[in-house]
């Protein structure tokens, strides 16, 4: 099994989930703050969930301040703001073999447990 989890190293959710879930030793970190998301990345990302809306965060606090709730967002601009602002990215994002688990619900969270389990 391979694996590699997007996150925020500041983010008290994504490192609770991280600790929670015990990750095998081979499985990367990248934290999404000090090393961008590469538009490699985002598109591997957007092929394995179907869309780059579904990364997207509606919470992020510049989602308001820059006005894109009044905007009527498409695919290139989710991929566009998800580049160039960090914050945009729904967290954590894991990657398990061909498999993608994005955010911290605990629906979320027992399903990537529950794969780590299997293997």
């Amino acid at each position: 099994m391979k694996g590699k989890v997007y996150h925020l190293g500041n983010c008290d959710t994504c490192q609770r989930i991280i600790n929670e879930l015990d990750l095998p030793k081979n499985f990367e970190l990248q934290n999404i703050k000090t090393e961008a998301i590469t538009k490699e990345q985002i598109e591997e990302m957007q092929a394995l969930s179907g869309s780059y809306e579904s990364l997207f965060s509606r919470r992020a606090r510049k989602f308001r301040s820059l006005g894109l709730h009044e905007m009527d967002l498409k695919e290139k601009d989710y991929k566009k703001f998800i580049l160039e602002e960090y914050t945009f990215l729904k967290r954590p994002v894991f990657i398990i073999d061909d498999s993608i688990f994005i955010g911290n619900t605990k629906k979320t969270v027992a399903a990537i447990a529950d794969v780590l389990k299997t293997n």
